[in-house]
């Protein structure tokens, strides 16, 4: 009994210190979130890994102008990435919950942080000084509004093929056939255009807020790292644009 008592009890203690750790490091982690500068680095993290997505996802798509075999053989290598290890499209669930998870996280900082400001004064400004910070400020609101509302859409529309679509014209893996059938209907390609569009704001003032954030922008770089910023978010639209404009023009069909 004794040297049992003597085994466990340091078997314990290791124990509860490593919960003590963690339930430490959770708190903490809790703090920082409970902070303004906390929230920010969240939405600068989440846009990270959102950027890094939509530049991804976009290059996928430009695959279509290689023809039907290209972005087909691409659409099916997506769901057979990490076989045998991983099931059939596991791999791409994982990329999606952790999409999901970024997006909301990024939602709820970035609502929190409207509020905040909202409730720092509550009667706004007689006057504006800096009016182009404002109206960036307003439009990313608006804009991010937009893109949730078709984040949803685009995944009944091409992920789900729910809606946009005639009875039996979705066909699964069949990525070419339902990008030309889907963009042909002109209302969905013109909100298609006008979401890039505030993606592209959207990117525009926000690589640039999260570098700014992570601690990337100095006096000396400021203006190329803004360049930059603008230049992304532009090749992003161009890349994304590029394909309903190309299926209403008839130079994919």
């Amino acid at each position: 009994m004794a040297a049992s008592s003597v085994v466990s009890e340091p078997v314990v203690k290791a124990g509860e210190a490593a919960g003590s750790a963690a339930a430490f490091g959770t708190n903490r982690l809790l703090l920082l979130w409970s902070t303004v500068i906390g929230k920010k680095i969240v939405m600068a993290v989440t846009g990270v890994i959102m950027v890094a997505f939509v530049i991804a996802h976009m290059l996928g798509n430009l695959k279509i102008f290689a023809g039907p075999k290209e972005i087909n053989t691409y659409s099916r290598f997506l769901r057979e990435v990490g076989m045998p290890e991983l099931g059939y499209g596991d791999a791409l669930w994982i990329v999606r919950l952790v999409l999901i998870t970024a997006v909301t996280l990024h939602i709820i900082a970035a609502v929190t942080l409207t509020r905040v400001s909202w409730q720092a004064r509550p009667i706004g400004y007689r006057e504006r000084k800096d009016l182009e910070t404002s109206f960036a400020a307003r439009w990313m609101r608006w804009g991010g509004v937009i893109l949730a509302v078709f984040i949803v859409f685009h995944i009944l529309h091409f992920t789900l093929g729910m809606v946009g679509f005639q009875p039996g014209q979705f066909r699964e893996l069949h990525v070419y056939s339902n990008v030309v059938a889907g963009f042909s209907v002109w209302p969905v390609s013109a909100f298609y255009i006008l979401a890039m569009l505030a993606l592209f704001s959207h990117l525009d003032h926000g690589i640039w807020s999260m570098l700014q954030t992570l601690g990337w922008s100095t006096a000396r770089n400021q203006a190329t790292l803004r360049l930059a910023s603008r230049l992304i978010a532009g090749v992003v639209f161009a890349g994304f644009v590029s394909v309903p404009v190309a299926v209403l023009a008839g130079w994919i069909q």
